[in-house]
């Protein structure tokens, strides 16, 4: 039986509407799985008018497709592109998908991976001012973040995944020269988890750490912030890459860009990581012909 795989389609004031149905109906999806849309109705909406409503609508098809999930009625889910300022106007208080899902699922420590052929990163602190990046990066959290990305990657056909850590600071401190956190924090939290077994190196300079990584020598490189990841991971594979929330008792995954609101209701929207996200949903959910591929 094919898995059945719940796609929101997003802001109904951005592309989502339009990628999600179209990667619906396309015969590629069909073949693996059977998409079932969650969105708002038609013509409520203009194209690229930012409002509450229109979040408060986005907001309200995550809640629908996550209580599906949970209930066992869908197999998965895959997200279209919300858009934060919206939700804000909407009185929402979540900042994104990751941050509700983990809510919703009771999810104590989740973490955020962008997942291509090309180069994997999983993010240690997600939507948050840079300034709060040092102080959240505690020795717990950055822990535990390793600790997931080792237990998860064999889902994805890394067996025993070789973990990267990139600094925090630039040349990742220097020695303390260029701040201590990577000396003091990252390095004993790598030590600890090294420990236990884990097959995890650093932190690496983060200039050089994701050129490491595209050329094979870690499965995956884990990020301190948010921009820090996903420059790299964008400029290598920006329309391909899915955003796949680790450590979710669902299966969720998501498209690697945004609302669009630019280009809207114009139908010329890439499609390509939507059909990406919804593909590798189906082969997480472990219903798939693929998954039983892999896994046998």
């Amino acid at each position: 039986m094919k898995p059945r795989v719940a796609i929101t389609e997003g802001d109904p004031a951005g592309i989502g509407p339009e990628i999600a149905r179209r990667v619906a109906s396309d015969p590629r999806i069909t073949a693996v799985c059977e998409p079932m849309l969650y969105g708002a109705p038609d013509g409520r909406f203009s194209h690229g008018v930012l409002s509450g409503e229109a979040g408060r609508a986005s907001y309200e098809a995550v809640l629908r497709a996550v209580s599906d999930a949970q209930s066992g009625i869908v197999d998965a889910m895959v997200t279209a592109p919300i858009n934060k300022e919206a939700w804000s106007l909407a009185g929402i208080p979540w900042k994104g998908h990751t941050d509700l899902l983990a809510h919703l699922t009771g999810a104590d420590h989740v973490a955020m991976m962008f997942h291509s052929e090309v180069l994997r990163v999983v993010l240690a602190t997600v939507h948050i001012p840079l300034a709060d990046v040092p102080r959240t990066l505690t020795a717990a959290s950055l822990q535990a973040t390793i600790q997931l990305t080792s237990r998860e990657l064999p889902r994805f056909g890394v067996a025993r995944p070789r973990i990267a850590l990139a600094g925090l600071n630039p040349h990742a401190g220097e020695h303390g020269l260029m701040g201590r956190e990577d000396q003091e924090v990252l390095a004993p939290s790598v030590a600890v988890c090294r420990a236990q077994g884990i097959d995890v190196a650093g932190p690496f300079p983060g200039d050089t750490v994701f050129v490491r990584a595209r050329r094979g020598e870690f499965d995956v490189v884990i990020a301190c912030y948010h921009d820090q990841g996903l420059i790299p991971v964008k400029l290598l594979a920006f329309g391909e890459g899915v955003n796949v929330t680790l450590a979710l008792p669902i299966v969720r995954t998501s498209v690697d860009h945004g609302t669009a609101f630019d280009i809207a209701g114009r139908g010329v929207a890439d499609s390509n990581s939507m059909l990406s996200a919804v593909l590798l949903a189906a082969r997480l959910s472990g219903r798939s012909a693929e998954t039983l591929r892999i896994r046998g």
